[in-house]
């Protein structure tokens, strides 16, 4: 297949699809595709509700077009699939996005056709799970009809530094002239470089390791903050200090949400114990990351009942609600379990965030959210999400947004000097 003349269907266009196809709409013919006829409307029109693409960037995209209609798949050539990947109630992965992803890319699948594939696996699911449906549902045979490729997303929500083309990204494919193939059609877009994989299933494995590096990490300062609270030592000044060796990693301590770290070590753990063994560590970091919600709130309670709160009828005011700072995205925030542990006390919540959608947050969660200022003070504040508008706040603006004499105030990511805040009257807890 000559590059040049490729024909590109992006299927998909959240956080990872649409800025794929943005890039590769500045250069190529590039279809975006989405089964959310609102979102295709709306990008048509040149919005980007998750604020990862501005206006002036899908102008730029000259050959991208958009459809939620899947007959229009048929003229395109190369299919990347870039649906979500999430996990259940039980933390089991949801391939459900996926398989109906693909089935319909199979009905329009024809001889030579290469299927690429972002989201986020176990190792082994293309072939073992994606593959079957792609063959059974055109009638073609793999890497003889058509090919397979693997190049996992390592896409930042709301960072606007590394942004996808200045991101290293791993290459594969279902032969080596396909790994190949697949390899130089992402360098046309992506300045900082490609690594093309030995195979599929190694570059699923690197992706799924790489978050589970990360929530490991966390975990580990997360356990050292239980730790130190009952030693009476502030986490933050600990690791200020321990951060003077060259070689010590600065993670900090927090609440793991979202659809990445979050999410990827279950799919991990899920494939290794199909295979017969049950990962201890990976287990464990989970296990004390998705607890901090819970132990944050005990100690958020203890200081309110110690500063003489009543706690039933008392209203806690929480800053941010998305899972990360400085977007949009609410999927698997934490701070959904924040709220959650507080109303099993009675406490009544005041949620504000200013990049969170309010119909999408009411939607999911039925939580409304509203503002917290001097006419609508709170009893207490847990600052949960780092946005750039809560990090402009002062401790004497906080300490307006507060009735009480003492308020306890939970500075979860650590964005304020905790000295100046117990100058204004704050009990201040912090991971």
């Amino acid at each position: 297949m000559n590059l040049s003349e490729a024909k590109i269907a992006v299927v998909g266009l959240g956080y990872v699809g649409l800025p794929l196809a943005v890039e590769f709409g500045k250069i190529l013919p590039v279809l975006g595709f989405d089964i959310n006829k609102q979102r295709i409307i709306e990008l048509r029109g040149g919005e980007d509700v998750t604020l990862e693409i501005s206006t002036e960037e899908l102008k730029e995209a000259s050959f991208l077009s958009f459809s939620n209609d899947s007959c229009d798949l048929q003229q395109y050539k190369i299919f990347i699939i870039t649906v979500p990947t999430p996990i259940d109630e039980v933390n089991r992965p949801n391939l459900e996005p996926l398989k109906k992803a693909t089935k319909m890319v199979a009905q329009v699948l024809k001889s030579e056709d290469i299927v690429i594939y972002e989201s986020t696996v176990y190792p082994g699911c293309t072939e073992e799970v994606c593959v079957p449906i792609l063959e059974k549902n055109s009638g073609l045979t793999y890497n003889k009809d058509f090919f397979c490729g693997y190049s996992p997303e390592r896409i930042n929500p709301g960072d606007k530094v590394n942004t996808i083309t200045k991101i290293t990204k791993i290459t594969s494919g279902s032969t080596p002239e396909i790994g190949h193939l697949i390899d130089n059609l992402y360098q046309s877009i992506i300045t900082a470089g490609t690594y093309l994989a030995t195979s599929i299933k190694v570059a699923e494995a690197a992706k799924v390791i790489e978050n589970t590096q990360r929530d490991l990490n966390i975990a580990l300062v997360n356990e050292l903050s239980v730790i130190f609270e009952r030693l009476d030592i502030d986490t933050l000044d600990v690791l200020n200090a321990a951060e003077s060796k060259w070689n010590f990693l600065p993670f900090r301590p927090g609440i793991v949400g979202g659809h990445c770290i979050g999410v990827d070590p279950y799919y991990l753990t899920h494939k290794a114990e199909q295979v017969g063994y049950h990962p201890e560590i990976i287990l464990a970091g989970r296990r004390i990351n998705d607890t901090m919600a819970f132990y944050l709130v005990q100690k958020f309670i203890q200081k309110m009942i110690k500063n003489k709160i009543n706690v039933s009828n008392s209203t806690v005011g929480i800053l941010g609600i998305t899972f990360k700072e400085n977007c949009p995205d609410i999927r698997n925030s934490k701070v959904i379990d924040i709220i959650s542990e507080l109303q099993k006390w009675n406490v009544k919540t005041i949620v504000c965030d200013p990049w969170a959608d309010p119909e999408e947050v009411q939607k999911n969660h039925n939580i409304e959210l509203s503002d917290i200022d001097k006419k609508n003070p709170v009893d207490s504040l847990i600052v949960a999400v780092g946005h750039k508008e809560f990090r402009a706040y002062t401790p004497e603006h906080l300490k307006t947004l507060c009735k009480n004499s003492a308020p306890v105030i939970a500075d979860v990511k650590s964005l304020y000097n905790k000295y100046q805040l117990s100058k204004q009257g704050f009990d201040v807890f912090r991971l």
